[in-house]
């Protein structure tokens, strides 16, 4: 299993998020999150990346033990899995083989010749092996979410956690992302994927776990898409112990 989580609990400081968590993800499986905003999905993220400590329950990512992990050792656990941001978080002031690079050199990486083979390596997967020499803003905001791909691609993570990738990009461009991404799937990367977006999920059917009633249930098969929006996004109060700062 590349995600091994049970009976967890997620709390955001001293506030409990959620409760009686149990989720397997494993190699090569595409996973879509939902939930309301507020229901713990960026929690839940944030746990499995390490940013949040386990406190309560059990969990292992990418071999990693969340539950006993040191802080000097969340750095290694982060180099086993990439993150996919929705605003992209690309650096302006330099190109994108530079944005590539200067991963690269901050995950330990020291030699130039296999750091440029790498750099060519990921554009080349995400169609861009001709636009390196690029800034971002000489960019579209789809080539630049495929340079975010290609950035955590590039110390062939085991898990990519995806959070709301195709919030900001028109509904075609949107489509030839999710395509990229079930096609890394395909090559044994695990992908999870937090959005909101019912139409892509309805194109490109996967399986879904959902952030509801304070822990995470799996959706069921039978359960249409349609159905599943509109139980999402009814209006309800927010949860009596929200977190500040919980915005998925």
């Amino acid at each position: 299993m590349i995600i091994d989580i049970h009976s967890a609990k997620v709390f955001q400081k001293k506030n409990l998020i959620l409760q009686d968590v149990n989720v397997k993800i494993g190699k090569g499986e595409f996973v879509y999150l939902i939930g309301k905003t507020g229901s713990g999905k960026s929690s839940l993220l944030k746990t499995i990346y390490g940013d949040l400590p386990l406190q309560d329950g059990g969990a292992v990512v990418c071999d990693f033990d969340l539950k006993t992990i040191k802080r000097s050792k969340v750095p290694f656990l982060r180099r086993k899995l990439g993150i996919v941001f929705q605003d992209f978080q690309l650096l302006s002031d330099r190109s994108v083989n530079d944005n590539l690079k200067f991963v690269l050199k901050a995950t330990g990486w020291k030699d130039k010749e296999k750091m440029e083979t790498r750099i060519t390596e990921v554009l080349e997967n995400v169609g861009l092996g001709t636009k390196g020499y690029k800034f971002p803003h000489e960019l579209s905001g789809g080539e630049q979410q495929r340079v975010v791909i290609a950035r955590a691609l590039l110390n062939e993570p085991d898990l990519i956690l995806a959070d709301e990738p195709t919030g900001n990009l028109d509904p075609e461009t949107s489509e030839e992302i999710m395509k990229l991404l079930f096609d890394i799937s395909k090559k044994g990367k695990a992908i999870l994927m937090a959005t909101h977006d019912f139409h892509l999920m309805g194109k490109f059917k996967s399986r879904t776990i959902k952030c509801e009633n304070s822990t995470v249930v799996e959706v069921s098969e039978g359960k249409t898409i349609q159905n599943t929006f509109r139980a999402t996004t009814q209006e309800d109060q927010p949860p009596t112990e929200r977190a500040e700062g919980e915005n998925l």
